[in-house]
């Protein structure tokens, strides 16, 4: 699988489309990171769970939050703060896949100083959302998708809740879901990856002034 956790990595347009996998989680025992290698499976036609349906091949970079030192709040200002040592990662990638848990009826504390530390660098890209929980984490969606609004990203009309994913677990530990949500993985991310394209043609070419 073509992953990617250098800082400093960057992809020519002639490459492909450049997807970073972004997982929220910061909890002991969590869930995030094991659907996270999920998702990036499947946008790797030799890592899909369903070979038959495989998207197009695509660089993928797994952005942990738990591994990321963000620099302190009172730095941060609106609109940014110091740069961060994930912003070049975050600026490179054409589209995010966002792994978070419902806490509370929302996503964690984790994920929003990650999307807070950052501004310019989700400008005017696409992202889709798969969030998990008892009850599948929908409230997380909808929460996280006016955040997203609000800096400029276009959200996919198809997200995907996943109900209690600890429970589909293989005897490796790896998340194996039914063929309906494998299925339902596939449809976002090939939503997912149209919009990418179509966005980064419009910042080449009729970029926005703001």
């Amino acid at each position: 699988m073509s992953v990617s956790t250098d800082q400093n990595s960057s992809l020519s347009p002639a490459a492909g489309l450049r997807v970073a996998v972004i997982s929220g989680s910061v909890r002991k025992d969590r869930m995030g990171p094991t659907i996270a290698r999920w998702v990036a499976a499947a946008l790797d036609p030799a890592a899909a769970l369903d070979p038959a349906a495989a998207l197009d091949p695509a660089p993928v970079d797994l952005i942990d939050v738990a591994q990321v030192a963000l620099p302190d709040d009172s730095l941060l200002y609106p609109g940014g703060g110091p740069k961060s040592e994930v912003a070049d990662r975050i600026a490179t990638a054409d589209a995010f896949v966002f792994v978070t848990p419902e806490y509370n009826h929302s996503y964690p504390a984790s994920l929003k100083r990650l999307i807070d530390w950052h501004y310019g660098e989700w400008r005017l890209k696409p992202a889709t959302v798969v969030a998990y929980g008892v009850q599948g984490g929908h409230a997380a969606i909808a929460h996280l998708r006016g955040v997203l609004a609000e800096l400029s990203v276009v959200t996919t009309r198809r997200a995907l809740g996943l109900r209690a994913p600890w429970t589909s677990l293989d005897d490796h530990g790896r998340y194996a879901p039914d063929a309906e949500l494998s299925r339902g993985l596939t449809a976002s991310l090939t939503e997912l990856r149209w919009w990418a394209q179509v966005l980064a043609d419009a910042r080449r070419d009729r970029p926005l002034m703001t």
